[in-house]
């Protein structure tokens, strides 16, 4: 079995309630803290070797548009085109070494996290079965199938394809990997480590949030190295819940319709992840999907990077506090690039 432990076991409730939200409030719970450097660094340097750290850059036409310094984080650049993959890798790997008789496991997505997923669990054999909703991208389905992927279609949204992801671990014997997990974070915290290394000292980092490895990654990589960088956090105006649960200080579920930013589409929030947000996030800016797909075409026409919808809500928040942001330096992530090819088309015409 791919687990940490036998699903009825302590230890297994308390890996599971790491991607589950409390019914009550979360802000006086006790979490898992977030990596030192050293481990963030030692962690960087074995993922690094599979996955070459990306470039970050300040392009002169996005910063003309935003008014501010700009720096880019091209997460886009990885092998599946989003910074999904060193969380992955990392689990994988921690999860190898407590686990060495791997067999296979199953996860829920909406496209990015399960292409990371097949691509960490194909270099070690395994198997890997991912379910996504319904209506869900035609080409990232078809990228996590080229990686070895079992794909089954279930529900309407991410929360019933995540059910599902639990019911079918629990019925195949298969581990279960959670949206949110301390190892997702410490793997995508080094290439965030390597943003505020390689870039002039930042003021605010602008970042999206959808179950929360990203901008805990980011969080990590800036009290590692003591920084004082604002982080203001990116939701969807249409896939609400982490603002609304950033407002009242406890996990808040709420429907989800955005048309565009579906690595954003979470209609409940993580317990854990909620808690370090809390903690590190100064603030929550709402974008609608008008303002993302304006976005997305702003860097395809300043950079001539292809950018999916959640991707380009950093920029669609700093493109809505422009007067904020005048003459200050700036980062956001380029978190993916994974968009359909009918779906960019429509975009960029509509533009």
């Amino acid at each position: 079995m791919w687990g940490l432990a036998a699903r009825g076991s302590a230890k297994w409730r308390r890996t599971r309630q790491i991607a589950c939200a409390p019914k009550a409030d979360s802000h006086d719970r006790l979490v898992q803290p977030l990596a030192k450097l050293s481990d963030i660094e030692a962690i960087a340097n074995a993922i690094d070797a599979v996955v070459p750290s990306t470039p970050q850059f300040s392009w002169p036409l996005l910063n003309a548009r935003t008014g501010c310094e700009l720096w880019v984080k091209h997460e886009n650049h990885t092998a599946i085109g989003s910074f999904k993959i060193r969380g992955a890798l990392n689990y994988v790997t921690q999860l190898a070494a407590r686990e060495p008789r791997l067999g296979g496991g199953v996860a829920a997505t909406r496209g990015n996290f399960g292409q990371a997923v097949a691509f960490a669990a194909s270099r070690r054999g395994l198997s890997c079965t991912i379910v996504v909703p319904h209506g869900n991208s035609v080409d990232k389905n078809r990228a996590m199938r080229a990686l070895g992927a079992e794909l089954i279609e279930h529900g309407e949204d991410f929360q019933a394809a995540l059910v599902e992801s639990e019911r079918m671990a629990a019925a195949r014997d298969l581990h279960w990997v959670p949206p949110f997990h301390p190892d997702l974070v410490n793997g995508n915290a080094g290439s965030m480590l390597n943003f505020f290394r390689n870039s002039p000292r930042l003021d605010r980092v602008y970042i999206q949030i959808g179950m929360g490895s990203g901008v805990c990654a980011v969080l990590s990589a800036r009290d590692a190295l003591g920084l004082p960088t604002e982080i203001v956090g990116v939701a969807s105006e249409r896939a609400p819940a982490i603002a609304l649960s950033f407002e009242s200080r406890r996990v808040v579920s709420h429907a989800v319709s955005t048309r565009i930013a579906d690595g954003m589409a979470c209609s409940t929030p993580s317990g854990d992840a909620l808690e370090h947000i809390l903690r590190g996030v100064q603030r929550i800016v709402r974008v609608s999907d008008d303002e993302a797909e304006a976005a997305m075409r702003a860097f395809f026409s300043d950079t001539h990077n292809v950018v999916e919808g959640a991707a380009g809500t950093g920029l669609a928040a700093v493109l809505r506090e422009r007067d904020a942001v005048a003459g200050k330096r700036i980062g956001i992530v380029l978190t993916g690039g994974n968009v359909d090819r009918d779906t960019f088309a429509r975009v960029l015409a509509a533009g």
